[in-house]
């Protein structure tokens, strides 16, 4: 059961604060975030585990501000970290269009008569960066404001899996606390240790000077897996990118080499294997299809 709010949302309810976060005059909007991933499963048996990494938080219509001022930090051009628009959400056809125009686009597909003017939002995407070339994953946030006075307006989850796919997943209007919530089917494969008749429910706050989101998987209502990510947020310059950098180096390698790593411990403990081509009806709505889907070679 999908429990999203009105179509007609995108309005700011009564008793949310927007704009309290802007930065000084010259600052930076984006940011960097020291994140504290975790993980609980609950069903069929426990499992749990915590991790550091680090994540940026760019606002789409300054990318190339923050290239020009951090070192080792580029545009779609190769560096040592980089921000590519394709490795994100790309409608077909909109292949050069930018993150922004594709998301935007996606939003007005989903939301009859809910276009949203480029020029009157402003966007921050929460997300890990290419490391080294290396790019994953697993889930990445879009916080979308109104570019005057800072209400927020609405949210995007942008959830991947280890097969390259991707599924955008819609948080329409806040609630009055100013946190975004959603419970819908999942409809794409992310674990073989979970099924893909599980619900996601989504609960975000906006980020700012710390974050707090959270993911569960939901069993006809009961939580089986509780994922949590919080963190506090840092000034983007070299000298923190690079702090960073010492503290998690190749943060996206680790990213991927955890997965399996836990992957194989639910092995280990003889978890129940799901395939993915075993459901191909109850994944839909993908990004960048496996061959399990589209019946195309990759």
């Amino acid at each position: 059961m999908d429990v999203t709010g009105p179509a007609t949302a995108f309005v700011k309810p009564s008793g949310v604060d927007g704009g309290s976060d802007v930065p000084p005059v010259g600052a930076l909007r984006s940011a960097l975030y020291e994140c504290v991933v975790s993980h609980q499963r609950l069903k069929p048996k426990t499992n749990s585990f915590t991790h550091h990494i680090f994540m940026l938080a760019l606002d789409l219509d300054e990318i190339d501000k923050v290239a020009s001022r951090v070192w080792g930090f580029s545009h779609n051009r190769r560096n040592a970290y980089e921000f590519r628009d394709r490795d994100h959400l790309t409608l077909p056809g909109q292949e050069s269009a930018s993150v922004k125009e594709n998301l935007l686009a996606w939003i007005a597909e989903q939301e009859t008569g809910a276009v949203l003017d480029p020029a009157a939002v402003r966007v921050t995407l929460l997300t890990l960066p290419r490391v080294f070339g290396h790019i994953f994953n697993p889930v990445s946030f879009y916080f979308v404001h109104d570019r005057d006075t800072g209400t927020p307006l609405c949210a995007v989850v942008q959830v991947g899996n280890t097969f390259g796919e991707m599924k955008p997943y819609l948080l329409r209007a806040p609630e009055a606390d100013g946190s975004f919530r959603r419970t819908t089917p999942k409809h794409f494969y992310v674990s073989p240790f979970s099924g893909l008749e599980l619900s996601f429910a989504f609960n975000l706050k906006v980020p700012s000077a710390g974050l707090e989101i959270h993911i569960d998987d939901h069993d006809e209502g009961q939580p089986v897996l509780l994922s949590r990510l919080t963190g506090r947020r840092r000034e983007l310059s070299t000298a923190r990118l690079w702090g960073a950098t010492l503290k998690c180096p190749l943060v996206t390698l680790k990213v991927i080499t955890l997965i399996h790593w836990h992957a194989f411990l639910l092995w280990l403990k003889r978890l129940p294997w799901h395939a993915k081509a075993a459901q191909p009806a109850l994944q839909r709505d993908v990004f960048n299809p496996h061959v399990s889907l589209s019946g195309k070679k990759p």
